[in-house]
């Protein structure tokens, strides 16, 4: 039997539990260590088993660690972690923010070849898979619009946008997809569509003692680059209804290309996804990848990769023989 990938995590909050826990499913995996930045001893592993380390002894681990999985955040933590660790380990990580993967691929690029290691970035479902559905969709109806839709899910980003404004005690924000412009897309139709007419937001507020209810939605509401380009809805609610009906972190969407083909059919592709917990799917899709980085590596193919590069058969934990039988 092959020696199992030994998995590493770095950083240990809902993405690192979910990383955890899809390890747990993967026969060919084993969970060696979690590494936080806070006191281990303020942190509860899953099992009794897994090491819980400080951050600064990585680097005495990466003879230990086939694949360490990044489990920080977009805006502050993985620009810094994501080149650095690269260095020394094979990574994996889930960088998105959009606009700026070409500028943090090259550094991770950089730091990958000058360490020798492989790092798979950008890794989840947006970007991610539905990055992938993108690319087919476009190859394959070169004569067409593609679409993409949120929701309905809870957006942690906007979330915090929402926490943010004075007077605010709690509060979440869903993303809400039209359903007249998804329906207007599967109609093969090609629809111009403005941002207002794609997606709408929900608020959900629990006020602090003595705030201005009316003054906190007009903060929400207005807000650039988070709400004012929306249809806006705040709901106040109490800190009761907060913890007992908004805890938990659905998402989804879909991506839909309509195009045509021929003499002018018309021909639609739609991917989707209704998830209940989306650090929970986040860290399936970068398992699921860690043994394609480290297939990779095995290889010697070092640098950054995005899912662009990569080719399924080597997320599957079964041969190429056994897909061929089975999937093919």
């Amino acid at each position: 039997m092959a020696a199992r990938l030994r998995i590493g995590i770095a950083g240990y909050g809902n993405l690192g539990r979910g990383v955890v826990a899809a390890v747990d499913r993967c026969a060919d995996m084993e969970l060696v260590g979690i590494f936080t930045r806070r006191d281990p001893a303020q942190v509860t592993p899953p099992r009794a088993d897994v090491p819980v380390l400080p951050w600064d002894q990585l680097l005495e681990h990466r003879e230990d660690i086939d694949v360490l999985v990044l489990c920080g955040g977009s805006k502050e933590d993985l620009p810094e972690h994501g080149p650095a660790l690269a260095a020394h380990f094979t990574t994996v990580d889930s960088f998105d923010t959009h606009a700026k993967i070409p500028a943090y691929y090259g550094a991770v690029d950089d730091a990958a070849r000058a360490g020798g290691h492989t790092a798979i970035i950008s890794v989840g479902w947006d970007p991610g898979m539905f990055s992938l559905n993108r690319l087919l969709g476009e190859a394959l109806l070169p004569d067409g619009e593609t679409y993409t839709f949120w929701g309905k899910g809870l957006s942690q980003g906007h979330s915090d946008a929402v926490r943010r404004v004075a007077g605010v005690a709690g509060g979440v924000q869903y993303t809400v997809p039209s359903e007249e412009a998804i329906d207007a897309v599967r109609s093969g139709r090609r629809p111009e569509l403005t941002t207002r007419q794609k997606h709408r937001r929900e608020c959900y507020v629990v006020l602090e003692e003595g705030a201005d209810a009316a003054a906190v939605e007009r903060a929400i509401v207005t807000m650039p680059d988070y709400f004012a380009d929306y249809d806006t809805t705040v709901s106040f609610i109490s800190a009761e209804e907060l913890a007992r009906d908004h805890a938990a972190m659905p998402h989804g969407g879909f991506v839909i290309r309509s195009g045509s083909t021929g003499a002018g059919s018309s021909q639609v592709v739609e991917y989707r996804l209704e998830l209940g917990s989306n650090p929970e799917f986040t860290a399936s899709v970068l398992v699921a990848y860690a043994r394609a980085a480290a297939r990779l590596h095995a290889a010697g193919q070092v640098g950054a990769k995005t899912v662009f590069d990569v080719p399924p058969g080597l997320l599957s934990p079964k041969p190429a023989d056994q897909l061929r039988a089975e999937l093919l």
